[in-house]
């Protein structure tokens, strides 16, 4: 029925009450309604019966109408219980579906969106990541498996390294408790497992790779680190000369890739050797030399070799995709240019061994690490850098960028500070919108 504009039912159409009969009318209808032979029905009980046992008119409307009043009231306790019984069907319905809820569905939802749990650390893991796999369905292997504590913050990182598309499916060997970084480093690179080939990521320290060797091969971590020293492999590797005058480190120039070893006795000198080869292949197109003297005109430095590599193991772990590795470089060499600091968090959480807080970037000004206290380049590189960063140090953008502000949903360079503070300053009231 509609609806008047105030919110009450609208009138019925036509008259409440008929229009007054004049008295003469009246008389007139009230005889022709007398002459009128009534239906008959038949007697019953004791009501008084005419001759031949019919009713008069009137006892069989009065008959009639009980009658009517009786099966109203049987209708009227029938519609009273199928109500009620309807009421009892919805109520049980809606009880069974409350519990099913409860005792189900809760649970399911809850156990499928939750996105923490806890771990224990350092048990290595089997796991098949299927061809084309996504990040989530990859996030959602590792977590049942317990390799990692939360889904979320292992998207994010495949979100940083632009790394949905490069994923590699295969067999894995994982350590529950490894940075969801790292894990995504290693599933760039490819599989790890046994017969899969011996992979190191990118951005990896000798650190990193001396548990991978003592993963896959059972090599003692501490026999790798006491082989791994530039001065054993010089004559063989001319351009580790300035390596051995750092700290006598092959960090930087173990090169990330995937290794196949056929020899049945692999030793810590056949695996460092497998990756010095590497990365004299890898950069045997790649001028070093030229690219000294390039540098020096553009931005007035007098680099060495061994000081391109550093480079670029910094822009390793700054940068987060092919793509932004040039700008990184032309950040840091505008500041070397303008004898600014790098203030790159990278550089002291390599020394830390962990990310450096706010307050150790201020206050540790004794570690030539931290770029935040000492100006120029670190002593030797941070990691083994990829080919992209490499190239990238040696050729970097031609760009007057002096800050950057990188995370998974941001890639912004600046040439101002207050540019840089205001894209700072976008991006958390974005971040802050985004979860309204």
């Amino acid at each position: 029925m509609p609806t008047l504009s105030n919110g009450s039912s609208p009138r019925r159409q036509g008259a409440h009450f008929s229009s007054p009969v004049p008295e003469g009318q009246a008389q007139e209808e009230q005889a022709q309604q007398e002459q009128i032979t009534q239906p008959s029905v038949e007697a019953t009980g004791s009501l008084p019966a005419l001759t031949g046992g019919k009713l008069s008119s009137r006892s069989a409307q009065v008959t009639h109408m009980a009658k009517n009043k009786q099966v109203k009231h049987r209708d009227k306790k029938a519609s009273k219980r199928s109500r009620i019984f309807a009421a009892l069907i919805a109520f049980i319905m809606v009880a069974a579906l409350g519990i099913f809820v409860w005792k189900v569905a809760l649970p399911e939802l809850s156990r499928a969106n939750s996105d923490t749990q806890e771990i224990t650390a350092g048990q290595q893991v089997t796991v098949t990541i299927p061809d084309g796999a996504g990040a989530q369905e990859v996030a959602k292997i590792l977590f049942e498996n317990k390799i990692i504590a939360t889904k979320s913050e292992f998207l994010n990182q495949v979100k940083r390294q632009d790394a949905e598309q490069k994923i590699k499916s295969g067999i894995y060997v994982i350590t529950t408790g490894t940075k969801p970084a790292d894990i995504v480093h290693l599933l760039i690179s490819g599989p790890n497992a046994p017969g899969s080939g011996f992979v190191v990521p990118e951005g990896y320290t000798v650190s990193q790779v001396a548990d991978l060797v003592q993963d896959y091969f059972g090599i003692s971590r501490d026999d790798f680190l006491n082989q791994a020293k530039a001065s054993n492999y010089v004559a063989d590797y001319p351009f580790l000369a300035g390596a051995v005058d750092a700290n006598d480190s092959l960090e930087g120039y173990l090169f990330p890739k995937t290794y196949t070893f056929t020899e049945s006795n692999v030793t810590a000198d056949t695996v460092i050797r497998a990756m010095l080869d590497q990365f004299e292949t890898e950069t045997a197109d790649l001028n070093l030399d030229a690219a000294r003297i390039t540098l020096n005109k553009r931005y007035n430095l007098n680099l060495t070799n061994e000081q391109i590599i550093i480079m670029a193991s910094i822009i390793e772990r700054e940068a987060l995709t092919d793509d932004d590795r040039p700008k990184v470089a032309s950040v840091f060499y505008n500041r070397l240019y303008d004898d600014m600091y790098l203030q790159s968090d990278a550089t002291l959480a390599y020394s830390l061994g962990r990310e450096a807080t706010a307050e150790e970037l201020s206050s540790m000004t004794s570690d030539p690490y931290n770029t935040y206290a000492f100006k120029g380049l670190t002593p030797t590189p941070i990691c083994s850098p990829g080919y992209a960063s490499i190239k990238a140090a040696m050729d970097p953008a031609a760009t007057n960028y002096y800050y950057f502000w990188i995370t998974s949903d941001e890639h912004v360079f600046s040439e101002t500070y207050d540019e840089h503070q205001q894209a700072i300053e976008n991006a958390r009231e974005r971040e802050a919108a985004s979860k309204q």
